[in-house]
């Protein structure tokens, strides 16, 4: 019986995990900008949603109490390398057609999550302390599952 519960500790915890979205993978679109070319905004299209369920997800968000909810591909829909951010606030926000949320794993690998703060039921978020250079990881999903046209746009200040 011991193990059989250990078994099925192993598959539940794999289960939840596969679940997630991974940093560890590279993004489908890939970027490199230093934080002066992103004193003008870049916007890159995605289509924002996703088969993986942010709720099952053990992940420790940085900004987040609890579970959000939403939907997201398992590897990240871009991965920015930022370069020379000392002195720059770097803000990452979405506009969309449908119920968009934001996710993203910093140079730092810190989780963050946002669901409604661009307005328009479109995410935001700005780091104002950023942790560093590196690559950014970036999810553009949706809060009910289904998929639709978005807009990530980058930008420091």
């Amino acid at each position: 019986m011991k193990k059989l519960l250990i078994a099925f500790f192993f598959v539940f915890c794999g289960q939840m995990a596969s679940a997630c979205p991974d940093y560890t993978l590279w993004g489908d679109q890939r970027y490199t900008y230093t934080a002066a070319e992103l004193y003008a905004p870049r916007g890159h299209s995605v289509i924002a949603g996703g088969d993986r369920n942010l709720e099952r997800c053990p992940i420790n968000w940085s900004n987040w109490q609890g579970r959000p909810t939403g939907w997201v591909i398992q590897e990240p829909d871009f991965s920015i390398t930022i370069q020379k951010l000392s002195g720059y606030q770097v803000e990452f926000r979405v506009v969309s057609e449908c119920d968009t949320l934001l996710v993203v794993n910093t140079a730092a690998r810190n989780w963050y999550y946002d669901d409604d703060d661009n307005g328009n039921l479109d995410p935001k978020i700005r780091f104002t302390n950023p942790s560093g250079d590196g690559i950014y990881d970036v999810w553009v999903g949706t809060y009910d599952g289904e998929t639709c046209n978005a807009q990530l746009i980058v930008e420091t200040f």
